[in-house]
């Protein structure tokens, strides 16, 4: 029962919204350039397009039979709900550069942009084996997390990177514990979800 309620609380697609909710409250200046007041509008948009507008498309794939169900344990399942997430993120990033004349040289852009590596790389990697996206999710957002503590003069994300960590290994338990994924494929998923989002950190920033 637990690993079940950690694997929906802790779901990829809800990434994005805890990782910029915790950027907010932890490191502001992380989020440039919006303004602090305007933090929890751009998060509850961050849910509505990372989250919601993804979750419908599977749902959609649900009800015209193209998937099976919404954990998708199949491989195959997952090719064609995974590529179209991958474009959703991507249209979603591109959109922010376009109407709201974000770049590259902007912080929360920069995140946008490794947020959409990590979808594309768990797309891609799909198409080969399967792999556990809970652990690219969670593993990505920690490959943010620890250079973004290194390079900052404050150390108010030191103790959540931490927890993050081992929040980590509990979502990796409970992938294991119902059953979703072989070992293999929680730790590929956790060195992949690692090396993409540190590699962009290294590039990005």
């Amino acid at each position: 029962m637990w690993a079940r309620l950690v694997s929906y609380v802790f779901h990829p697609l809800l990434m994005p919204t805890y990782l910029f909710s915790l950027l907010a409250w932890a490191l502001p200046t992380s989020m440039e350039p919006i303004r602090p007041d305007q933090h929890l509008k751009f998060i509850f948009f961050i849910f509505i397009v990372t989250f919601l507008l993804p979750f419908l498309n599977v749902g959609i794939f649900k009800a015209f039979g193209t998937i099976r169900s919404f954990s998708l344990p199949e491989r195959k399942e997952r090719l064609i709900p995974f590529s179209f997430i991958s474009v959703i993120y991507v249209v979603v990033t591109y959109l922010f550069h376009s109407q709201t004349q974000m770049n590259l040289n902007d912080n929360f852009l920069k995140f946008m942009v490794i947020i959409d590596m990590l979808v594309i790389v768990a797309t891609v990697t799909t198409f080969f084996f399967k792999v556990s996206v809970h652990t690219i999710s969670a593993w990505g957002i920690i490959g943010m997390m620890v250079p973004l503590t290194k390079i900052s003069q404050m150390n108010t994300l030191f103790y959540p990177t931490i927890g993050f960590i081992i929040l980590a290994g509990i979502i990796m338990s409970a992938r294991l514990q119902v059953g979703a994924h072989s070992s293999r494929e929680v730790m590929w998923g956790s060195v992949l979800g690692l090396a993409t989002s540190v590699a962009g950190m290294l590039i990005l920033f």
